[in-house]
Parts: structure tokens; sequence; C-alpha cells
């Protein structure tokens, strides 16, 4: 995208490039590579060897990376491609795949794309996985920020796009508000991410105070507290959880260490049983729930991981968090979908995803405790009302703006309309006809934002540093979009509960500034924290770091 013009076409290309092939919601596999003719089979690779592998290297590394990672190892909800299907997968059925793109899947089209780059890509991904293949240096770190600034028609409220996200504005989006399905194109506009410039730094409301905690993580996921005050990151992609410990007076941490390794893709990390003397730390894998022996202060686990329960793996979103009841006796388990709407009446791969699951705290009894939620990322429980709470990613590609994610509080053997239905009683065009039984029973979530926002981690304010007002609000961070024309999210909002524990609707911009003007992005949020001095920790897996939010009150 030029700076200073907007271009929806060139958008779709761009973002075919940062969302390329094998993203979080393709469809499931057959004997061939997503059911490529055998024509694209046979077709060979006429860009291979050295230089090709380093010329797409570099298409790769400038356009790819911001979400398949620097080296194709995944990032986020996105798969990776240094291994797996892509690497069974014959060249000319990846060219064929990217070329066709599956857009209701979460998959632009990169028909655009000069047919020798997207060969120079896949071949670069080749070496990637063969042993003998060419060897190249690490690939190159992000593209430069592009400079001038995104013009393009204002947004319709309700909605909004980062232009207009500031610290502060509140948004209300109703169903009543809801345009019909494919009111609009749907867009491919994936981040492209960025270093962050000298004079940038992320925006919070007047009185308080951001600063820099850590950074050069490795691409750190969910943050928790722990009672004794401690910090345990996951950073998924490496397979490990650290811990952070303290907070210096200049803001930095104290102590850093690694609690654990050898994980697959961890992500939900909590502590049992609950109060200041746990004795486990749990892990949410991405394909089962383990836990670690602990006791207050260990900074290293102190004996192996005990295997609980296995959960849905595979393809899709990936991410798994984990909560207790308040009593203890029940553990609850996010687990998204593997696609964008296969239905699972006819993809046995879907089943028990797309839910939350429960189980005994030993893993045993496992049961649906609520179902048709695509992609459960973060779960919270309300201290005030003991209700499970989460955070959702919706659908994609039914436009702009349409599905709106949102956050909202659980009912017990709730349904939450996914894939047949969305926000209530309204069907999803690509499943017309399917369970009308189930219109009715379709909820309405409490807080509906953004579309395509990717809202991941929550967690309920309990310091006491924040004005009053702020006590027991929702605190989310909102990863950004890829499935709109000009994107959203790549902020934290704030969901005021007004001292009820019960959501009116509305929502807050609350630490912005992750957008610059040009429409590149140089931090994600992901994860959000409250720290034993009421400060918040915002983990950033766009600049890999960690930010603390105070309230100075200046």
């Amino acid at each position: 995208m030029k700076p200073g013009k907007f271009n929806l076409t060139r958008s779709i290309v761009s973002s075919a490039l940062t969302v390329f092939a094998l993203s979080v919601s393709i469809p499931a596999q057959s004997q061939t590579f997503h059911n490529a003719p055998a024509s694209a089979a046979g077709q060979e690779n006429p860009f291979t060897g050295q230089q090709n592998a380093e010329a797409g290297q570099k298409v790769f590394g400038q356009r790819c990376a911001a979400c398949h990672g620097q080296n194709a190892q995944g990032t986020g909800n996105i798969v990776a491609l240094a291994h797996g299907a892509t690497q069974t997968a014959k060249p000319g059925e990846i060219f064929w795949y990217i070329t066709r793109g599956d857009l209701a899947n979460g998959m632009p089209s990169w028909a655009s794309l000069p047919a020798e780059q997207r060969w120079q890509i896949i071949t670069y991904l080749k070496t990637l996985g063969s042993p003998g293949g060419a060897q190249l240096a690490p690939a190159s770190q992000s593209a430069p920020a592009s400079t001038g600034t995104l013009n393009a028609p204002p947004p319709k409220a309700p909605f909004t796009d980062f232009r207009f996200e500031k610290p502060g504005t509140v948004h209300k989006v109703t169903v009543q508000d809801l345009p019909a399905p494919y009111a609009t194109q749907s867009a491919g506009n994936g981040p492209q991410i960025v270093p962050r410039p000298d004079n940038v730094w992320p925006q919070a409301p007047k009185g308080f105070k951001v600063e820099l905690y850590a950074s050069n993580l490795d691409a750190p996921r969910l943050i928790r507290t722990a009672p004794n005050g401690d910090f345990f990151v996951a950073e998924s992609t490496k397979g490990q959880i650290m811990i952070f410990r303290g907070i210096t007076p200049d803001g930095k941490p104290k102590m850093t260490s690694v609690f654990a390794t050898g994980l697959n893709k961890p992500f939900g990390i909590a502590f049992y049983p609950a109060g200041p003397n746990p004795q486990w730390v749990y892990v949410g894998n991405t394909d089962s729930v383990v836990r670690f022996p602990y006791k207050n202060g260990d900074l290293q686990a102190s004996g192996a991981a005990q295997h609980l329960a296995d959960l849905p793996g595979g393809r899709g979103h990936w991410t798994r968090d984990v909560q207790f009841s308040p009593d203890g006796k029940k553990m609850f388990v996010a687990v998204g979908s593997g696609s964008n709407v296969d239905d699972p009446d006819t993809h046995p791969a879907e089943k028990n995803r797309a839910n939350i699951l429960e189980f005994n705290p030993d893993g045993s009894d496992m049961k649906v405790y609520a179902y048709g939620i695509r992609n459960p990322v973060g779960l919270a429980v309300n201290p005030q009302t003991g209700q499970l709470w989460c955070s959702v990613n919706e659908r994609d590609a039914l436009g702009d703006n349409l599905v709106p994610d949102y956050i909202t509080h659980v009912e017990p053997g709730g349904f939450y309309g996914w894939p047949w239905w969305y926000m209530g009683a309204h069907q999803d065009p690509r499943l017309a006809g399917k369970h009308p039984e189930l219109r009715d029973k379709a909820i309405v979530p409490d807080v509906l934002l953004q579309p395509h926002n990717a809202s991941l981690e929550m967690t309920f304010y309990n310091g006491k540093q924040f004005p009053k007002e702020y006590d027991g609000d929702i605190f989310a961070a909102e990863h950004g979009s890829w499935n709109r024309a000009v994107r959203s999210g790549y902020e934290v909002i704030r969901v005021p509960l007004h001292q009820t524990g019960h959501a009116t609707g509305e929502y807050e911009d609350f630490l912005t500034g992750f957008v610059l003007p040009s429409g590149d992005a140089w931090g994600r949020p992901v994860g959000v924290t409250t720290a034993p001095d009421g400060s918040l920790l915002v983990t950033d897996d766009g600049s890999n770091s960690i930010w603390r939010v105070s309230y100075t009150g200046q």
C-alpha cells in the first residue's frame, strides 16, 4: 500500500502475503494438499536453487514473517510453515493453493503476486524442512516503516478503526448495528510488523504512565500473576514458560528465569489450588493439559510435567487457556475451532473444538461446559460474581463489519452460535438452512467488539493503584485485525462493569498507538495481568516486549 493512498485490491494482495497459505482457518486436509488437483501436483517448480531460495526468503521476510514468524516457525494463531503439511506437500500443490486462495477460510489469493516470487517463496520454505537443502542465513528483520498517512474514508459508527482509537474513547456495538453479510467485500489486510520508531510510544489515558518493563523476548503470549507476585509468561513458539520477578525503581524486572521448557505451544497458565499457597502450576499445551509441582518462589519447576488430559489439537486455533471454578472443583479449558466455518456435522476434526471444556482438576470426567464459541482465547473468573468469562475471536470473510469479536460471561450449557448462527438469530449464509432448532438458543454476548479485533487474554482488575472507578473492570488485549480493509484492534481495551460485576455493552480504548499513521503495525498486545502494586502488565508479540501501565494521577 502506497503512503497516503488506500487501495483495497492492493490491500488484499499485501495481506495475502502476511496471512500466507496455511493460516489459522485452513480447510480439512485430504490425500492431496487442500484438495489440489492432480495437474497441480505434477507441476514442477521452475525457480529452484540457492539464488531463488534467497530471493524467496527476502520476500517472505518482508511480507509473510509478520504472521508466520521470521523463520516460518508460526506465531500467534498462525501455523508454522517450516514443518507440517507445507513440507510434505508438492511444490505445485502449494503454488496452486496460494494462487487460488480460500478467503472463506482465511486465505486470500496471491494471484496478483508475480508467479516467479510465488515459486521463490516455496523454494525458500522447502529449504527449511530439508537437512540437505540450501543453507541460508537467518531471515532478515522487519521491513522499515512506511511514511505518510493512510487515506481512507472514515468508518461509520459504531464501527471504528485504528485511526480513531484513542485512550478514553467509548464504543458500543449492538446487534441492531450489524450489516448484512457481504455488505462489503471481505478484505485481506494482515499487518506488516515494523520496528517501533524512536519517537513512538503506547498511549494511555491522562494520569497514566507507560514504561517498557522487558524487551527482546521470544513472542511473549499469555501472562499471569502468581500468588507471590511473580509474572509467568508463555513463550509459546519456543515451548517454554518464563518467570519475571519484581519491579526495580527504573521499572525493570529484578530477576528472570525459565520455569519450564519442552512444552507444545503452551498458552494457558493457572495456579492451583486458589489462595496464597498453590501446589501446582497448570499449563495448557495445544494438545494437552499438564501440571508442574510448585511452591511459592520456585523459579524452576521442581519436577517433570504431569500429563492430565488430552485436548483436541491439530490445525487451526491452537491456544488453550486454563481456569478453575471458585470452589476449585472444576477446571475449564478453552479450545478454539480448527477452521473458520467448517460444519462439525461433516468435519469430524471439529469434535470438542469451539468449546469450553470442563474437567475435574485431575483431568478426569471431561464434559462440554459451553459450545459454539469459535475461538475462546482468554478465560477469566469474575471475582465478584464467580462467573466464567471469555474473550472470543469470531469468524471471518463475511465483510468488514461481520462478525464482531466479543467478551462475555459464559452460561453453563450455553450455545453461542458457531458455525451456524452468530450474535443470536443471525444465520451464517455459508451454512444456510442448517440447524434451525438452534436459532433461538444462540446467546447474544455481553460486549460486542470491533469485528476481527482478535480479542485475546482478558483479566479483571483487582489492584488498588488505579482510580476507584476501575475496580473490578475488565482489561483485554486486542491483537489486531487481518480481515478488515482498514485495520482495527492493536490495543488494550477496558470494559467497565461499574462495580456491579455485569457489563452494559460498552467498552473503552485504554492503551493504543501500536499502529503508525501509515497503517504499519509495530506492536500487537496479547496478554494482560495486574501486578501486586496495582499496575498493569501487557505482553506484546509484535515488538517482543512487556509494557507496564501505572497510575500517577499527573
